[in-house]
């Protein structure tokens, strides 16, 4: 098996999901990013270093050289990646880079609208778009922040 396939299977293996993983220049630092689609609050310090004891003995018995594993979440501007993830967040407001330029332009945001037919379609202030999932390049979630009446700050 190859690096992906053995953090897919131990992951998923764990009751979480995949979300990304990166690899430093020199291949020396291996970072993980996993989420828990059923908890509400995200993922915790608890769940990351689970994942990574976990983690630590598969790579070592797999022979996967690394010198230091980070486990984390995806944090508050998600990446999306499958398109499960597209699914999963539709109403919700992402930034986008295409591959290929759409009528110039490579960035985009907008309100997520879903997937139909292999088409991300996406809310913009210039209307509705679609764009094929392969053209996409880049998609995060844009981080939302409540502001309480408190003077105007963040509480």
């Amino acid at each position: 098996m190859d690096m992906h396939e053995v953090l897919e299977k131990t992951v998923t293996g764990l009751g979480y999901e995949l979300v990304d993983v990166e690899r430093s220049p020199h291949g020396r630092v291996l970072r993980v990013f996993i989420d828990k689609p059923d908890k509400l609050r995200g993922v915790d310090v608890e769940d990351c270093a689970l994942v990574s004891n976990q983690l630590s003995r598969v790579l070592a018995v797999e022979n996967i050289d690394y010198d230091r594993l980070e486990v984390s979440s995806p944090g508050i501007d998600r990446p999306l990646k499958k398109a499960t993830d597209f699914e999963r967040f539709a109403g919700s407001e992402i930034t986008l880079k295409l591959r290929l330029p759409l009528n110039g332009r490579r960035n985009f945001s907008g309100v997520l609208h879903g997937i139909q037919d292999g088409r991300l379609r996406l809310q913009t202030d210039a209307g509705e778009m679609e764009v094929d999932l392969v053209n996409i390049d880049k998609a995060r979630l844009v981080p939302k922040f409540d502001m309480l009446k408190s003077g105007d700050r963040l509480v």
